[in-house]
């Protein structure tokens, strides 16, 4: 398996093969192998050189280099709060975590229709659209297979699809704002994801339950952790399979 994390990294810095193996002081083809061939590593010391240049923990880049114990001990670090399901988390929580928003502001759901109705999330949306910050959400395809199992799992049928619908209707005031995106989305979704920069919100999806009643991960970047990025790398796969679309009604099927 390729080293989608070095090679993500890199694309994140906005460099090319040829320049970050020209400040390493190697061959292209060498960093090209460090990404496609998981057997060939460079020596530690490229390791820790090419972390610095890319601003990654080592243990980021190649999570081979540490301990079992290291990676549980980052991990409790980056655990904020658990909250045994979604309905205890304070309603301020979301607006807050998303006013602290300057490079990431991403929101996976299939409907997350109690959001829409916030009025302070809306608020906060027009205020950092209106401060440049890229702004993505992605909803669940109201035709997909996904969101009929969905629905038939939570016990509520199509009205999972009907929930979807719903909640683009109540977004679309948002459409057209500087730097809002909107996508559809057809994946299996295990949480529902909430980030924020360096912060983020994973709740859970529990088999025959509604997600209000599954437990919700305040979550926090740390140096050394992988949860978070574990997590945040989950959204960027769905985000870049997910279809755009450009009002609430642009759904294609019967919706179109």
């Amino acid at each position: 398996m390729a080293n989608e994390r070095l090679r993500g990294a890199i694309i994140e810095r906005g460099m090319t093969l040829d320049e970050v193996a020209e400040r390493l002081g190697v061959s292209a083809k060498t960093v090209e192998r460090w990404i496609n061939d998981p057997k060939r590593q460079p020596y530690r010391r490229f390791k820790y050189a090419t972390a610095s240049l890319l601003q990654r923990e080592v243990s980021y880049l190649w999570p081979e280099e540490r301990t079992s114990a290291e990676v549980t001990e980052a991990g409790n670090a980056e655990l904020v709060q658990l909250y045994p399901h979604r309905s205890v988390v304070p309603n301020r929580l979301w607006p807050q975590l998303y006013a602290g928003a300057r490079r990431h502001f991403d929101v996976l759901v299939y409907s997350g229709f109690w959001l829409t109705e916030d009025a302070a999330f809306h608020q906060v949306v027009k205020e950092k659209s209106a401060d440049g910050v890229p702004i993505r959400f992605m909803l669940g395809d109201p035709h997909s297979a996904a969101v009929a199992v969905r629905g038939a799992d939570e016990g509520i049928g199509g009205a999972m699809a009907g929930k979807i619908r719903n909640a683009l209707v109540n977004y679309a005031p948002l459409f057209g704002l500087p730097g809002v995106e909107f996508r559809i989305h057809s994946t299996t979704l295990y949480n529902s994801i909430y980030r924020a920069d360096d912060a983020m919100l994973a709740n859970g999806h529990l088999y025959g339950v509604g997600a209000y009643m599954a437990p919700v991960l305040h979550l926090q970047r740390v140096p050394g952790g992988e949860l978070f990025d574990a997590y945040a790398e989950s959204v960027e796969r769905v985000w870049e399979s997910a279809r755009p679309i450009s009002s609430p009604t642009d759904l294609g099927g019967t919706d179109a």
